[in-house]
């Protein structure tokens, strides 16, 4: 199974949203299935087959999620992130400020979901993988 490490390794080499879809090309090869990140403090589960888990800890000092969702800003932001204008740390910021809590990333399907505070699907994107 892989590791936290191993996941690290592939992210370190992550510098905006247009190196994401290598960085999931690199997730396949190690078998990750999907992952879930929270945007208040940054932690990520991952999560494999036969129900293997881990959770990345490392995390940032705590963002305060807007409790109301800005979908059309957040895309905005989320453009702006894929054409490799923000870093990853000002796009959590932008995603909590426009009341993004999570995004699932659901690798079989090749999808990536944004959802608010109440588990509401905001928006889904398709992974160009």
């Amino acid at each position: 199974m892989f590791t936290i490490e191993q996941i690290k390794t592939a992210h370190a080499k992550v510098k905006s949203g247009a190196d994401f879809p290598k960085y999931i090309q690199e997730l396949i090869t190690l078998g990750v299935l999907g992952y879930d990140t929270f945007v208040i403090d940054g932690h990520v589960e991952y999560f494999g087959k036969n129900h293997y888990r881990t959770t990345a800890t490392e995390t940032y000092t705590p963002l305060l999620v807007a409790e109301s969702v800005q979908k059309e800003r957040f895309i905005e932001f989320l453009v702006m992130h894929q054409e490799g204008q923000t870093d990853y740390l000002t796009f959590c910021n932008h995603a909590a400020q426009c009341g993004i809590a999570q995004w699932t990333v659901n690798i079989i399907e090749k999808t990536c979901t944004y959802l608010d505070k109440n588990q509401n699907s905001i928006l889904i994107e398709k992974i160009p993988i």
